[in-house]
């Protein structure tokens, strides 16, 4: 069994299009959004809204963790814009071509960027959304955990630590735990480019050292101070900044 996984796709329709090529099913583990580029500061749904010279000082802003003025400056610019109307259209829009790369079968969960309330008009029969819930692939138990944890970045799927624990809790033991973000290690959390740590579960953690799945695979974090690491017998890898890369992460078994 051939297994292909990828996350933060971040509007790459593109090479999502060919990510299941010579797989048997494709795992998507969130983050279809492009709302903004941290690299490329003319595209994603902010610059198209309000251009480039107020992303790149938005962009500023956040990199240097003065959030306080983020949140200013998003305000001013949205003030007199209809704001769920503009974003849900641009939303839309980048779903659109998001689900119609998907291959069949896929198997997806929610990342802290996207919007779980409007998948399931784009989702085809041939891909499986699943959040909190398993699902068996090729004769091994799938565990899969959406969205992220609250966070001063305020990103449209970002939920409390308590509703998020009982989600890992209602997987019970699996062989592959899959999440969005990754466990509570400073390795694993820490962008080395963003310099900064992102926010990693506690109770992924717990449950890594507790069920010792064979693999926990997560994203998240795009350029992670270590990629991948052993937990007892649980081997948690960074699938990677799919993005980025347009290379889906192997899994053979």
């Amino acid at each position: 069994m051939r297994v292909h996984v990828v996350s933060d796709v971040h509007g790459n329709s593109q090479d999502l299009a060919r990510a299941g090529d010579g797989a048997d099913a494709l795992i998507c583990l969130g983050d279809l959004i492009l709302f903004l580029d941290y690299a490329d500061h003319s595209r994603g749904i902010f610059p198209d809204l309000f251009g480039v010279a107020h992303t790149e000082r938005y962009v500023e802003l956040r990199t240097a963790r003065r959030f306080a003025e983020a949140h200013e400056l998003s305000a001013r610019l949205w003030s007199g814009v209809d704001r769920q109307t503009a974003v849900e259209s641009a939303v839309r829009e980048q779903y659109a071509r998001m689900f119609a790369a998907f291959p069949e079968p896929t198997y997806a969960t929610y990342g802290n960027v996207d919007i779980p309330a409007l998948w399931p008009e784009y989702a085809e029969p041939g891909t499986t959304v699943l959040d909190g819930s398993t699902a068996e692939i090729g004769g091994l138990r799938f565990g899969f955990v959406g969205g992220g944890l609250r966070t001063p970045m305020r990103t449209p799927y970002e939920i409390d630590e308590e509703t998020y624990a009982a989600k890992v809790a209602a997987l019970g033991p699996v062989d592959v735990l899959c999440s969005h973000i990754p466990p509570d290690v400073p390795e694993l959390c820490y962008d080395t480019v963003a310099r900064r740590f992102e926010r990693g579960s506690s109770a992924l953690l717990d449950a890594v050292r507790v069920i010792q799945p064979r693999f926990h695979l997560f994203g998240h974090v795009h350029q992670p101070l270590t990629r991948r690491m052993r937990i007892g017998r649980t081997e948690c890898v960074n699938v990677g900044h799919f993005k980025a890369t347009g290379r889906p992460w192997v899994l053979e078994f």
